[in-house]
């Protein structure tokens, strides 16, 4: 005697199918084509970031940050902060060295991010980028996606 699948059961499988799909879209985009790679620190090459301001600096880890899914080290002078601004695109963030901060929509006592603290920011977000030390910050920045800075009033 041939059995049928009870509806019960095709729900679950259902249910199970779609749970794995969202849960393979947090996979990086690119995941199939990681390659062994090493960046000892002294072989990091920082660049200032954008044209005319050399106080932030950019050095590359993976991938490239003006065209898609990127590792990227930044670096801040002491006591710097970006002016206001958005990004097209969200990052996350990992502080290497210094204190950071990240004030969203003009938060007045954001958190002091030590080294090991996160931060991400989403698309549109205004906010400000700052290194609150006496000594210079490092951060590690990634995304799946290309990274801008444009500026708000």
């Amino acid at each position: 005697m041939r059995t049928h699948p009870t509806l019960s059961s095709i729900v679950k499988f259902a249910l199970l199918a779609s749970v794995g799909l969202v849960l393979n879209s947090n996979v990086p985009a690119m995941a199939g084509e990681v390659q062994n790679k090493a960046l000892p620190v002294e072989d990091k090459k920082f660049v200032p970031a954008f044209p005319g301001n050399d106080a932030i600096n950019f050095a590359a880890a993976y991938g490239d940050r003006s065209s898609g899914q990127h590792g990227t080290f930044g670096r801040f002078p002491a006591n710097f902060e970006t002016p206001p601004h958005i990004h097209t695109h969200g990052y996350s963030a990992i502080v290497v060295s210094g204190e950071m901060t990240n004030p969203f929509e003009g938060e007045k006592n954001p958190p002091v991010l030590k080294p090991g603290s996160f931060w991400s920011v989403k698309a549109g977000s205004v906010h400000t980028t700052a290194c609150v030390s006496n000594t210079p910050c490092e951060f590690f920045m990634y995304s799946r996606r290309s990274f801008d800075f444009e500026p708000v009033n």
